[in-house]
């Protein structure tokens, strides 16, 4: 057993689960896993497909609600706080979420007004953003004729407009190129030395968690299985890259696609037999 999954009690964590536990119908997609996250760290949630990562995060970000278990999040509860929390975090989902017929600066104005921010530190606030992704120039451009590293690097300007204190990135540089990589998580790390703000990532390129994170967690079939730093995980594993440490704690099998919104939707039905 890689990881001693006993409840923590970390008053200074600005995330903490606890006992965290998701099932549908019979199928446990998150299973009783515990960690925490200190204010201002790198957090990575590794894991193959279907192990529970992005259950996680929408537990977490309130778009789902936990079979039992509990949760923080910046000191409030996802389940019974969502306002407070939505608050405290930005996020960058797995897929696009942009509005193509807008222009940047009306995706992030948009964004703004919805998190109540007021009209002067809203232009602010986007400016600052905008020019911390480079995409100041292109305010006034349809995102519909943007690449798919400028719809990225848009995201995270878009999810920090509120200034949160987390940021949760679901996979932020899937189907990217290595040069665009390369730049994003140079803005991701500025963000997390001049702010300290908290992040909590995913991601299948582990190469770049070994990068970036301070802490790495690794879930499979819905369980936590090891947490520490990557140097940690090579030596508990003796390996000599967290891509080794990744195959010898999760195996080497293929894994089917995390089931999405729609197959969990179908299972309800087949359960139920409407």
């Amino acid at each position: 057993m890689w990881f001693n999954d006993e409840p923590m009690e970390s008053p200074n964590a600005i995330i903490e689960v606890k006992n965290l536990t998701k099932k549908f119908g019979e199928f446990v997609a998150v299973d009783h896993i515990n960690f925490s996250v200190p204010p201002g760290e790198i957090f990575a949630l590794l894991g193959p497909n279907g192990a529970g990562k992005t259950t996680t995060i929408k537990m977490l970000t309130t778009l789902l609600q936990p079979t039992s278990g509990e949760m923080r999040v910046h000191g409030s509860d996802p389940a019974t706080q969502q306002d407070a929390v939505r608050h405290a975090f930005g996020i960058v989902f797995q897929d696009p979420s942009l509005d193509d017929d807008l222009t940047a600066y009306e995706n992030l104005e948009f964004h703004g007004v919805l998190y109540g921010v007021a009209s002067d530190i809203r232009r602010e606030r986007i400016k600052m953003v905008l020019e911390l992704v480079e995409l100041w120039d292109r305010r006034q451009d349809l995102v519909k004729k943007f690449s798919g590293g400028m719809k990225r690097r848009l995201e995270i300007a878009r999810s920090l407009i509120h200034h949160p204190k987390i940021l949760f990135l679901d996979e932020p540089t899937l189907g990217l190129d290595p040069q665009t990589r390369n730049h994003l998580w140079s803005y991701i790390h500025d963000l997390n030395k001049k702010e300290g703000m908290t992040i909590l990532l995913t991601t299948h390129y582990m190469e770049e968690a070994e990068k970036v994170a301070n802490t790495v967690a690794i879930i499979d079939h819905g369980k936590l299985v090891a947490k520490d730093s990557p140097e940690g995980l090579k030596k508990q594993t003796n390996t000599t890259s967290l891509e080794e440490a990744f195959l010898a704690l999760t195996g080497s099998s293929i894994r089917s696609e995390e089931a999405g919104g729609l197959d969990q939707m179908r299972l309800h039905r087949r359960m139920w037999g409407k």
